[in-house]
């Protein structure tokens, strides 16, 4: 219920407050120029044909999807947490041994191998090394038993080539690659 001002008192004309503005939606990334987009892929491809090279001189497979989708963060979005050296080894080195942990526990297959992927997360959290496409290393871990030391060590290896790759890449690109180490 609204009241009349007294009558005969002056009274401000108050505006009405506007109303609140619609939220705008979220746009996507605005399209990177092609020079970018060229260097980036250049660099992802570059990187993981270096793991196949380094594979096949040792015998030993080196390039495992997760490593594919971990140098497509490093190349195309090396400003991101997800991106820098820490979180590509360690949230590597990390999901594996959540990995075994869950096959020690478990034993190899699906069901462990979900629940490998999901406690990734939370142990790549609580170590500050966040990196998304290692989880799929858990999983590769709890379904395939792959043995627990040469696993470790070539990922670590795998790990740090992608990493110095983007070094090298991002130097030869003029971006900033990384942002931190540790």
């Amino acid at each position: 219920m609204t009241t009349a001002p007294p009558s005969g008192s002056a009274s401000a004309s108050v505006p009405a407050p506007d109303p609140a503005p619609s939220p705008s939606r979220p746009r996507p990334p605005a399209r990177p120029r092609l020079r970018v987009v060229a260097l980036a892929t250049a660099v992802s491809v570059t990187a993981l044909l270096v793991l196949v090279a380094v594979g096949a001189v040792l015998h030993e497979p080196l390039l495992i999807p997760p490593l594919a989708a971990s140098m497509a963060l490093v190349a195309g979005a090396p400003d991101l947490p997800l991106s820098q050296p820490r979180s590509v080894v360690g949230g590597q080195l990390f999901s594996a041994l959540t990995g075994f942990a869950v096959l020690a526990v478990a034993g190899p297959g699906i069901w462990g191998a979900a629940v490998a992927g999901g406690l990734a997360l939370g142990v790549m959290m609580l170590a500050r090394t966040p990196h998304s496409p290692a989880a799929a290393t858990a999983v590769i871990v709890a379904l395939q038993e792959p043995p627990f030391l040469p696993f470790l060590a070539l990922l670590a290896l795998a790990a740090l080539l992608l990493v110095a790759v983007g070094v090298v890449g991002a130097r030869a690109s003029g971006r900033a690659y990384p942002t931190y180490w540790f």
